[in-house]
Formats: C-alpha cells, sequence, structure tokens
C-alpha cells in the first residue's frame, strides 16, 4: 500500500482548498513530512510547499442496546494537510 491512503474531503478542507490552495489526504500512519511530500508531486504532478501532519488516537465508543453495552474503538489515523504552490491545483473529481 501506498504512503496515501485517501483524499479527505470535508467542508472544512474544501474551504480551505478554495481559499489557501490547502489538501488534505489521510495518510499511513509511519509517514513522514518528506515521503508524503514526494507521493504528493510524483502522483499529482504538482510542486508542494509545506505539510503539516496531524496524528489522530482511537476514540473509545460505547452505545446501549435492547440486548446489553456495545463497546469498541474507531481507527487511529495520521492526516496530512499539503499547501501547494501558487497556480497548482489536484482536481479530484475528474475521473468521476
Amino acid at each position: 500500500m501506498g504512503i496515501i491512503i485517501k483524499p479527505a474531503i470535508t467542508e472544512k478542507n474544501t474551504a480551505a482548498t478554495e481559499k489557501f490552495n490547502r489538501y488534505a489526504f489521510v495518510v499511513d500512519r509511519k509517514a513522514n513530512k518528506v515521503q508524503i511530500k514526494n507521493e504528493v508531486e510524483k502522483t499529482y504532478g504538482v510542486k508542494v510547499e509545506s505539510v503539516n501532519t496531524i496524528n489522530y488516537g482511537r476514540d473509545t465508543k460505547m452505545r446501549y442496546t435492547k440486548t446489553g453495552i456495545l463497546r469498541g474503538t474507531t481507527n487511529a489515523y495520521k492526516k496530512a494537510v499539503v499547501t501547494l504552490a501558487q497556480g497548482d491545483v489536484i482536481d479530484f473529481y475528474s475521473n468521476i
């Protein structure tokens, strides 16, 4: 599996894309900023100015049901926010 798992497309990320030319990706938890930068430049053919990363931990979830209490956790993941050079654009919807 590659470093980039999927693009993180939310309303907040879309607003940051339009205003600041930043794109968010869910990436491999062991990847560093240099590896993420090289992968984005190679995959999308753009110039990356900066990479910021955020580690999200596991959240414990609990639900009360008719049959009892169900407990579980969400997955931990790493998100990278990539700022592109002026004039570069990534189009996620071109293949649809």
